[in-house]
């Protein structure tokens, strides 16, 4: 009897629901702060990399 009772009120409580659609939320925004990071990130990089081709342009006399 107490194992359908307890059965019972686990299916009748909500408490547990908010805690989850937070969780998915927070899952959701920090899936998109990565996307985010990743593309700032190539573009970071492809800028560094073309510094870095004009420094070492520069100090190989190819001055354009």
């Amino acid at each position: 009897m107490f194992a359908k009772d307890f059965i019972k009120r686990l299916l009748r409580d909500t408490r547990g629901a908010t805690a989850v659609e937070y969780g998915i939320i927070l899952a959701m925004i920090v899936i998109g702060m990565i996307a985010a990071l990743q593309s700032l990130a190539s573009e970071t990089i492809d800028m560094w990399t073309d510094v870095s081709d004009d420094v070492e342009a520069v100090n190989n006399g190819d001055v354009s």
